[in-house]
């Protein structure tokens, strides 16, 4: 007798969804994949990274605009409150210069990518497993450049940690493509809509990849967002209750037998001090919340950068987002965050919800030592795909009704007598 009572997840149909949607979707992810990062094997000039990345969002706006040439678009808080950002944006980065105005056009067209995309947006895992299989590819490239070059994929600068050997990226990079990969692979099994044995191809290289860029952020993101989203399963799924019950009975052996080690890995050589200011990142914070700023400056921001201050890297999305949008593009960043987490919990049990639910966690975690909240990032893609899950089904099309045929005029009419028609 099956016991799981998890309600099934609306699949799209493959015809409905072009082939292009989803090369649309890779190309997004390409974009915000970044220019800075590592040293590589062959060095790749940086004006070549970004004429790739700048491309792949050109080419993922054609795309879509191809498959979508009849401009539907279906109704989403996240993509409006998202389009709305642009307003402070674009208000702050006009005295700013042409690199910040570049950075607006570019979140403009971003946004715009997702608007076309919105029509496929159903509530189906198929956005899912485009996510996956891009994020998995990217993970292969960083293995592959640990193969070729181990030197170059663990530098000393770095303290040992993984970084991209074939393409420049830094260990939070690889931790966050491998913590979202290993939790929506997770939680895809628990719903039985993959095998073990294909979950585990993904899972067990990514966990590898996830363990050797020593990013605390990435597990403990991870491991909150499994939480809440197994616990969104638990009343309605056995077998996310004997998986949550396996782990937490795993996890508090590992606990006991390896806690001097998770302890080492977790404050990766640092002292008690270093770890207690998270790394300077608190120097650079106080630094930016005590410098005087005008009305408009703290309104509106002082326009799009590249998210450091005084050379420094911000490391936190909502001081980011405060330093580049102002007041304001905190507060809309603030609401389609809290409008994703509404839909969310307003939705019946699902697995389209836990793992929308697993992408809000995440990104709302990680938002406190990461930036990318309030520019085209990873971030907003994950978020995208979490706003995709919680869209209701598309209506089905009527059928259309058969004309009947006409009564011709030249065929005389048979009149029926009065006693056959009773």
């Amino acid at each position: 007798m099956r016991t799981d009572t998890t309600p099934a997840v609306v699949e799209t149909d493959p015809d409905r969804t072009p082939k292009s949607v989803g090369a649309a979707w890779a190309l997004l992810a390409l974009n915000v994949l970044g220019s800075a990062g590592a040293k590589t094997v062959v060095t790749i000039p940086r004006s070549l990274i970004q004429m790739v990345t700048m491309g792949a969002l050109v080419g993922a706006f054609t795309l879509a605009l191809t498959a979508n040439l009849r401009l539907r678009i279906r109704p989403s808080a996240f993509v409006f409150l998202l389009t709305l950002l642009l307003v402070p944006s674009l208000i702050s980065s006009v005295d700013v210069g042409a690199g910040a105005l570049f950075r607006c056009a570019r979140l403009a067209l971003f946004v715009g990518t997702l608007w076309l995309l919105s029509r496929w947006w159903d509530g189906s895992l198929t956005f899912i497993r485009y996510h996956i299989r891009w994020y998995f590819a990217v993970l292969v490239l960083v293995a592959a450049g640990l193969v070729v070059s181990p030197g170059t994929a663990m530098p000393e600068y770095y303290g040992g940690r993984l970084v991209g050997a074939l393409w420049p990226l830094t260990p939070p990079q690889i931790g966050q493509y491998s913590a979202v990969v290993i939790g929506l692979s997770v939680l895809l099994l628990l719903g039985r809509r993959t095998t073990l044995t294909g979950a585990a191809v993904v899972i067990v290289p990514s966990f590898v990849l996830l363990a050797m860029t020593h990013t605390r952020t990435a597990t403990l993101g991870m491991i909150i967002g499994l939480v809440l989203a197994i616990g969104s399963l638990f009343l309605t799924s056995a077998a996310a209750r004997k998986f949550f019950g396996w782990t937490v009975l795993c996890a508090t052996v590992a606990a006991v037998v390896f806690g001097s080690a998770l302890r080492s890995w977790f404050l990766r050589g640092q002292s008690q001090e270093n770890f207690s200011n998270l790394t300077g990142r608190a120097k650079v914070w106080d630094s930016l919340l005590s410098a005087p700023r005008t009305t408009g400056e703290t309104v509106f921001g002082l326009g799009l950068g590249d998210k450091s201050w005084d050379g420094l890297p911000i490391d936190n999305s909502w001081l980011a987002v405060y330093n580049e949008q102002g007041l304001l593009g905190v507060a809309l960043v603030a609401a389609f965050l809290l409008a994703l987490g509404g839909i969310a919990l307003l939705r019946p049990p699902s697995l389209s919800r836990a793992c929308a639910i697993f992408l809000i966690s995440y990104c709302a975690i990680s938002s406190y030592t990461e930036v990318g909240l309030g520019d085209a990032s990873a971030y907003l893609l994950h978020l995208a795909l979490a706003a995709s899950l919680l869209a209701a089904p598309a209506p089905a099309e009527p059928l259309p009704t058969p004309e009947l045929p006409r009564q011709r005029s030249d065929i005389p009419r048979i009149r029926v007598p009065r006693w056959a028609r009773r």
